[in-house]
């Protein structure tokens, strides 16, 4: 998500609008940077999450055929991680970490790459970002995507919001507002419906949230879940292809596998602009913080260089994400980090900032970002994945990776080698034992493989650059 109006406009062939506790948490320290600095009274959280957008769609990351003006401003004026990564390679599972704060293999939700239409979902009583945040005092709301189970048993009001407007699965039409002829547009639990373009209508809700929040005088977390990029490949004057795919009776069809082109993908990714801007007129900037990431690795027009590998993949591409934060007397402007963070970690972050404390029924399996966000290193750890789809496996230590696909064994050294070619596993047997070791004993303490769980990945009926792999 990138720009929002003419004056930002992206120079793509369509010049029209511009794109759019580990186990236990590090203490922030007197070791932090002199720019770390105390904000009067308590901080706001903005955090935006794009839809299965690629670590290099925006140009401060690498991208080459479009420019992406307020997202480059925004890690001009914060700090732009390097080594972020999603808890997993596909929607719903990060999201339970995301709220959670830890692996989502815990909790049978968790399984789900993504959720279909099992009955399951997160836990009412399981605390989240949400639930804890409410308890120091804030205002929570999200704006977007769910996708963590259905009424009457789950849905953001029961798990810690006070307010939601968006989407409950997984995606939908961005005029029509469904997913195979099923209405899915929310407020509250009330479905509702309403004319306009979704990225449109939740920028729009976006800022008369921030808005009446500020009036309120409380601090406020926004939660706002952006459905750009993901599929169907809908601009926003696509309103014919809306028309087209809504006459196709197959269920797949929002799926828009003929469909799309690099010019829709960089229109479709617009908005943060106006938000950004709304923020700074209501004079709540100079006391948010705001957060600027995706849920998993690029989809099929995104950009993933220099890695490889595509959502639903453990491959670098699959899990390598855009972090961008400006947090006001903690990060330095133009500064980068090398830090090796997760979805998970932002729980602990935004916590330990509004001097609330987990549930120890609940351990976090995700750290505080502050250190790494004031310039400070993280101590190293392990990062952890599986995925059910080709029986993927991966972990990442340092420089190392072990990986895992369809009983195909590597190591990479990702630093040196980040297309992950070099398989490196007979030259340094002891390493890859090592690695193979730790996944094992960290699987051991997950929720074992759900045989009725979804899992989903391309095949070559679907994909050309997939043409080795069968449905």
């Amino acid at each position: 998500m990138s720009g929002s109006d003419s004056s930002n406009a992206h120079s793509f062939s369509v010049n029209r609008r511009a794109l759019m506790a580990g186990t236990a948490a590090v203490a922030l320290s007197a070791a932090l940077p002199a720019n770390a600095k105390a904000r009067p009274g308590p901080l706001n959280f903005l955090f935006i999450m794009a839809d299965d957008m690629g670590v290099a769609d925006l140009s401060c990351y690498g991208r080459r055929d479009y420019r992406t003006p307020v997202l480059d401003g925004l890690a001009r004026q914060g700090m732009l991680f390097t080594t972020a990564y999603a808890n997993s390679a596909v929607c719903t599972a990060t999201r339970v970490a995301l709220a959670t704060g830890r692996y989502q293999y815990r909790l049978p939700i968790g399984l789900e790459e993504p959720l279909g239409q099992r009955p399951v979902g997160l836990p009412a009583q399981h605390p989240t970002i949400a639930s804890l945040l409410r308890k120091q005092g804030y205002a929570t709301s999200l704006l977007g995507k769910w996708h963590l189970g259905s009424l009457p048993d789950y849905g953001p009001l029961q798990s810690g919001y006070d307010e939601f407007w968006g989407l409950r699965g997984g995606g939908i039409d961005y005029f029509s507002h469904d997913y195979a002829g099923r209405a899915d547009l929310w407020d509250g639990d009330t479905p509702i419906q309403q004319v306009g373009y979704m990225t449109d209508l939740l920028a729009d809700r976006t800022i008369e949230t921030m808005q009446r929040h500020g009036k309120a005088k409380k601090p406020w977390l926004i939660s706002l879940h952006f459905t750009a990029p993901h599929w169907p490949w809908e601009g926003p004057d696509d309103q014919a292809e809306s028309a087209r795919l809504g006459k196709l009776t197959s269920p797949t069809a929002a799926m828009h596998y003929d469909g799309g082109t690099q010019a829709t993908y960089a229109a479709m990714v617009y908005q943060i602009g106006r938000i950004l801007a709304a923020l700074t007129k209501s004079g709540q900037r100079e006391n948010t913080v705001v957060v600027f990431t995706s849920d998993n690795g690029g989809e099929r027009f995104s950009d993933t260089w220099p890695f490889t590998g595509k959502k639903t993949e453990l491959l670098e591409g699959g899990l390598r994400i855009p972090a961008i934060v400006r947090w006001p007397g903690l990060t330095r402007p133009g500064s980068t980090s090398d830090a090796q963070i997760m979805s998970m970690d932002w729980l602990p972050t935004f916590l330990a900032a509004a001097g609330g404390s987990a549930d120890p029924a609940y351990p976090l399996d995700g750290l505080d970002l502050r250190p790494a966000l004031a310039g400070a290193p993280l101590p190293e750890r392990s990062l952890y994945w599986r995925y059910k789809n080709l029986a993927q496996r991966a972990v990442r230590r340092g420089k190392w990776k072990y990986l895992s696909i369809a009983g195909n064994e590597f190591l990479f050294d990702v630093e040196a080698d980040p297309l992950e070619r070099g398989n490196l596993k007979n030259r340094y047997p002891d390493k890859f034992a090592e690695l193979v070791s730790a996944w094992k004993a960290w699987d051991a303490t997950m929720l074992p493989l759900d045989p009725a769980s979804s899992t989903f990945g391309h095949s070559g009926a679907e994909l050309a650059d997939h043409f080795g792999i069968k449905p």
